[in-house]
């Protein structure tokens, strides 16, 4: 059975707060899956491979904050077509909730454990969603935050692409974050926020990839 090795076993044990979990994850270059291969690596995959997205992110806080005593959870943020759904890991400190969050662009990070419940912790990323090409809020719905321990597959070291939990967040509780008429006044970001989305932590090595995420 695949383990992970004492060396990683001692990283992990030094990662006793949220926030260290965060500096931990943005250390690893971002998975762009530039093969054309969709992937939901486990956690002992996503260290194996050394590169991951927001979901496999998401995991691999989720096992590590879970090594802590936290519960092990995901919450998915859902986006209008044209742009990408996000994966967080919420958490809790003393009552409040926050999230770990791996991304490549400025926005949709860290969340402090400053939120009173879910809802105000998935709000705080709606007007941070957006396309930076047009400045279109794109945040659509948030889901109740999902328990990895519920699954029956080995989520932590399997081998195989977790798709079981990809099918899980899409028939878990969705909450709505803008009513019609909210959504026909919704006010595009400014130009100078759309700039700065143009900002990245990793570049991917193909000169052909392109995020459609960003403006140019």
């Amino acid at each position: 059975m695949p383990s992970f090795s004492k060396k990683q076993k001692e990283i992990f044990k030094k990662l006793n707060t949220p926030a260290k979990v965060q500096d931990y994850l943005n250390k690893f270059p971002f998975n762009f899956e530039e093969d054309g291969n969709d992937t939901i690596k486990s956690p002992y995959s996503s260290i194996e491979t050394g590169s991951i997205h927001c979901f496999e992110g998401a995991l691999l806080g989720a096992y590590i904050l879970s090594l802590h005593g936290h519960i092990p959870m995901v919450m998915h943020l859902k986006a209008t077509k044209n742009d990408f759904d996000h994966v967080v890991t919420p958490f809790q400190v003393d009552g409040y909730w926050g999230a770990v969050s791996k991304t490549n662009h400025y926005c949709l990070r860290f969340r402090d454990p400053v939120y009173k419940n879910i809802r105000e912790l998935a709000m705080s990323y709606f007007h941070e969603y957006f396309l930076n090409k047009n400045g279109a809020k794109t945040m659509r719905s948030y889901s109740n935050p999902f328990n990895l321990n519920k699954l029956k597959v080995d989520w932590v070291y399997t081998k195989e692409d977790l798709w079981e939990i990809d099918e899980a967040l899409d028939k878990i509780k969705h909450h709505q974050v803008v009513n019609k008429k909210q959504l026909k006044n919704l006010r595009p970001t400014d130009m100078i926020e759309r700039q700065a989305g143009n900002f990245v932590d990793w570049k991917p090595k193909s000169k052909n990839f392109k995020d459609p995420n960003l403006s140019n």
